[in-house]
């Protein structure tokens, strides 16, 4: 697939790798390199949760520097974040969960979002409305990939991004679902590998994470 220029929103967010990095940024001076050492490692699409005071900074400075990365902002819980996140440069938005109106925000801001779901009526009442692309959170407490597996037959037009307790082990078989098409989770950025700056360790682990898709 070739990838999308940098000034436009992804066609679709599930499309662009098998597994998106959940990114915590502490320090906004880390995000640049921590970020070209995951697109390096064969991850484009980095989600950048607005959990710390430089989560803005990050965004702005990653859409700047890092022309290969489709940069998104995660744990979006409000309209204000909505606006604030596409102005520093999020070309996709990621909530955990969502109510009407942080709904109607997200579908006005003109780019893709997933809104977090974890029960049936949740996926039913989105497809209503139009959405057919959405977070399933947190997907190993509510269920897993059995309980993905059991939507796929009633609800096949809802595609999903699992995120929430999935590690390199459990990815595959996410991966593998026919409505899955990819995975969220931040194993490949390691604390101590963060901490001590080491981004070919994140390179390395990204690019493990890149091949994670079963083939066939």
């Amino acid at each position: 697939m070739t990838s999308p220029l940098p000034s436009s929103p992804p066609a679709s967010v599930l499309d662009l790798a098998p597994v998106v990095p959940v990114v915590v940024v502490t320090d906004a001076a880390d995000a640049v390199p921590l970020v070209r050492a995951l697109v390096a490692g064969g991850l484009p699409a980095i989600e950048v949760t607005l959990r710390t005071p430089a989560a803005s900074a990050a965004i702005r400075a990653i859409a700047a520097e890092v022309p290969d990365a489709v940069v998104g902002a995660g744990t979006v819980l409000t309209p204000a974040q909505v606006t604030e996140s596409v102005a520093a440069g999020a070309r996709f938005l990621v909530s955990p969960g969502w109510t009407d109106v942080l709904l109607e925000a997200m579908q006005a801001s003109g780019v893709p979002f997933l809104p977090g779901v974890s029960t049936t009526s949740e996926v039913v009442t989105l497809l209503e409305r139009g959405v057919r692309e959405m977070k399933f959170f947190p997907a190993q407490a509510a269920g897993g990939t059995a309980y993905l597996k059991s939507l796929a037959g009633p609800l096949p037009q809802a595609r999903f991004c699992p995120t929430g307790g999935i590690g390199p082990g459990v990815a595959p078989e996410y991966l593998a679902l026919p409505n899955v098409g990819c995975v969220g989770g931040s194993w490949m950025l390691p604390a101590d590998a963060i901490a001590a700056r080491d981004w070919a360790r994140v390179e390395s682990l990204a690019r493990e994470a890149a091949a994670l898709r079963p083939r066939g």
